[in-house]
C-alpha cells in the first residue's frame, strides 16, 4: 500500500498543498500519472459519467484528453474540513475542430487515510470561448502558485 501525502486531516497548509498537487498532476495529461492519486476502488462522478476503480479513471481521462486538446487547468481551494476538501476550478481546451472552451466547475474530494483519494465528485460547465480570450497557458507558472484564479 502507497501513501500519498499530505495526509487527513487537513490544514490549510496540507488542503492548499493537495489541491496544487492535484492541478500539477491534471496538467501533465497522463492518465495512468493521475490514478495513482486515487484508492484502486475510488468512486466519481464526472459531469453525468460515473466510474468506479483506476481503470476506469485511466480510461475516462484517456478518452477526455483525446477531445479536449490543449487541456490546461488551475484548482482552487474552497474548503476542507478532516479527511474532505472541496475546489473551484477552470480549465480551457479545445475540441478537433478548433473550437475553444474554458470549463468551469467544482469538486468534492474525500480521502483515505494514506491521502488516496477515495471518492471525486465534479460537476462541470462549458463555456465557449475565442481563442483570443484564452487565460490558461499550460501549468501554473511558479509566481502564481497559491494566487486565486480570478472567476470571470
Amino acid at each position: 500500500m502507497s501513501t500519498r501525502p499530505p495526509l487527513p486531516p487537513f490544514t490549510l497548509d496540507t488542503a492548499k498543498q493537495k489541491v496544487q498537487a492535484a492541478e500539477d498532476a491534471w496538467n501533465t495529461r497522463d492518465p495512468r500519472k493521475v490514478s495513482l492519486a486515487y484508492t484502486e476502488d475510488s468512486r466519481w462522478r464526472n459531469r453525468d459519467t460515473f466510474v468506479t476503480g483506476r481503470d476506469a479513471i485511466v480510461e475516462l481521462l484517456t478518452s477526455k484528453w483525446e477531445r479536449e486538446l490543449e487541456y490546461a487547468l488551475r484548482k482552487e481551494l474552497w474548503a476542507f474540513e478532516a479527511d474532505r476538501i472541496a475546489v473551484r476550478f477552470q480549465y480551457e481546451s479545445h475540441d478537433a475542430d478548433g473550437q475553444w472552451w474554458r470549463s468551469y466547475g467544482n469538486e468534492l474530494w474525500e480521502f483515505d487515510a494514506d491521502g488516496l483519494m477515495s471518492r471525486r465528485e465534479a460537476s462541470i460547465n462549458d463555456v465557449p470561448i475565442q481563442e483570443s480570450e484564452r487565460r490558461i497557458f499550460g501549468p501554473r507558472p511558479d509566481a502564481e502558485r497559491g494566487v486565486p484564479f480570478p472567476l470571470r
